[in-house]
């Protein structure tokens, strides 16, 4: 009865107050890394309800991130992350020096992980795991913005989000950079906080990281000095040594990321030569990156998109109300990076995966709005109602992604190649870089054709011209658009092959002897 009559108190404090806590008077025994004995992790876990939850978001975050990890088979990007992998680490950098549009950081983890074998899944493995590690992150960046539940809430949206999870089970860097940029957030705002000199060193060098993971990632850190200046101008004017630690912070990402600003210009150089022929372009880009944030493309995504976006609505309100330092940052650092991408758009190609490390800011600022709901329904079980819900309203969106492919299936398009084609036969990829995941899987020594490349009506015309008796087919993914934004490739295969077979958007045509 006692018991009884202790949660009734409880109750009646928490409806007064419009506090949630679950914990109760319980207060954690870990406050620093030297904190972290077997016995107090014990403590947390076996008396913080939060400590419970998180753990519980992280272990389902490991089945939905390795659950079919190998299914889907490499495309284009995942192709070109194992061939740009396989040399060792100095001819590594020279391709990311000279010919690819990245860093190397990535390709040097997965050039580790070819020891275990070239699978999709061990080349997918390490993104999965960074994915399931950016889980409690998240909740730590929610906490730091308010409260635990905030960052449970925080943890939650990411456990089940489509767009991360997509991201986790691709052998590219964006998984990488989610957790790394959701890093530097946190490490900012211990930094912010304590303005302890270590926190800074940290976040200086956590910055760089992800600079040597994607180029990118300039823009937001960008975004985040800028507050940083505005946050500390008033110090700043009094006595200009109080910005030593975020000087030896800047000073710390400059000389790490050193050997790279030179590349950086000359790529910037390079993308904005020609205008771009492919990508999310102009002001689209706004709407497309909150759709891809909050899911896909189903007809209930534009739902849950407008619902993440009221309940950002919400947070950003609350913020505003109780910590306008930390509102004045969100707002920037979600309208700066987007709208600097929507100007350059027409100068370079651009996409909303891109913008990845923004999905911290946005989830939590989604989660933020909790508080504000918890004034309207003060009930001790409402975050685990809103978990489940969570859960609940995303379970249509991965159904969806683990029901069918989601990505060009290059290994059943390779048997189907296979299974048509003749001793002496010609294929030509149509642009000649699909080569790349087509070669994953498909071998025409093996299967004792002759492979070629084209991008153009001429290149077509040419190889028409040598092949002789032999036939020729042809495959042709929606790319060829962006290399040949003239037409004339598609206009000549009109004119002169015709159609074979269909798989997930990749198309086998045909033409001169008969086929099988």
């Amino acid at each position: 009865m006692a018991k009884k009559r202790d949660d009734r108190g409880k109750e009646k404090k928490l409806r007064q107050d419009q506090v949630l806590n679950l914990d109760g008077d319980f207060i954690s025994p870990v406050r620093s890394f030297r904190d972290l004995t077997p016995g107090n992790v014990k403590a947390v876990l076996f008396h913080s309800r939060y400590a419970q939850i998180l753990l519980f978001l992280t272990i389902l975050a490991f089945f939905l991130r390795f659950y079919n990890l190998g299914f889907n088979s490499l495309w284009l990007d995942e192709a070109t992350t194992y061939t740009w992998s396989k040399p060792g680490f100095f001819e590594i950098w020279e391709i990311s020096r000279s010919v690819d549009f990245h860093p190397p950081l990535f390709h040097w983890i997965e050039h580790l992980m070819l020891v275990f074998g070239q699978s999709e899944f061990v080349l997918r493995a390490v993104p999965a795991v960074l994915g399931i590690l950016t889980i409690p992150v998240f909740y730590l960046i929610g906490k730091e913005f308010h409260d635990k539940n905030v960052g449970i809430i925080s943890a939650a949206l990411l456990t089940f989000s489509y767009f991360g999870i997509y991201y986790s089970q691709e052998a590219y860097s964006y998984s990488l950079v989610l957790f790394l940029f959701s890093l530097v957030i946190l490490l900012y705002f211990f930094s912010l906080r304590t303005d302890n000199t270590t926190w800074w060193v940290l976040f200086g060098i956590t910055s760089a990281i992800s600079f040597w993971t994607h180029y990118y990632v300039f823009v937001g850190l960008g975004v985040i000095y800028l507050h940083a200046i505005i946050t500390k101008g008033t110090d700043l004017k009094k006595d200009f040594r109080s910005a030593k630690n975020l000087l030896v912070a800047f000073c710390t990402t400059f000389i790490l990321i050193l050997p790279l600003i030179f590349i950086v210009g000359e790529r910037f150089f390079r993308l904005t030569g020609s205008p771009p022929t492919y990508g999310v372009l102009g002001p689209i880009l706004v709407q497309e990156t909150f759709i891809r944030f909050s899911g896909g493309y189903s007809s209930l995504n534009w739902i849950i998109a407008s619902v993440y976006l009221l309940l950002m609505a919400l947070g950003f309100v609350f913020l505003y109300t109780r910590d306008r330092n930390k509102c004045l940052f969100s707002a920037m650092f979600l309208i700066l990076p987007i709208v600097i991408s929507v100007l350059i758009s027409s100068k370079m190609t651009m996409n909303p995966r891109y913008l990845i490390y923004l999905l911290p800011v946005f989830f939590v600022l989604v989660s933020t709005s909790f508080p504000l709901i918890f004034r309207l329904f003060p009930n001790r079980n409402l975050l685990y109602v809103t978990v489940v819900l969570i859960g609940v309203i995303n379970a249509p969106l991965l159904a969806e992604y683990y029901s069918g492919y989601t990505k060009e299936d290059w290994r059943g398009f390779a048997g189907t190649v296979q299974a048509k084609t003749q001793d002496g036969d010609w294929i030509v990829l149509l642009p000649s870089y699909m080569s790349v995941p087509f070669n994953y899987y498909y071998s025409n020594v093996t299967d004792r054709t002759f492979e070629y490349g084209a991008n153009n009506r001429t290149d077509l015309e040419k190889i028409s011209q040598l092949k002789g008796n032999n036939s020729i087919y042809y495959i042709v993914t929606g790319d060829i658009s962006a290399m040949n934004p003239e037409g004339d490739a598609l206009a000549w295969l009109t004119e002169n092959a015709r159609f074979d077979a269909e798989h997930t958007g990749i198309y086998l045509l045909s033409h001169g002897n008969d086929q099988k």
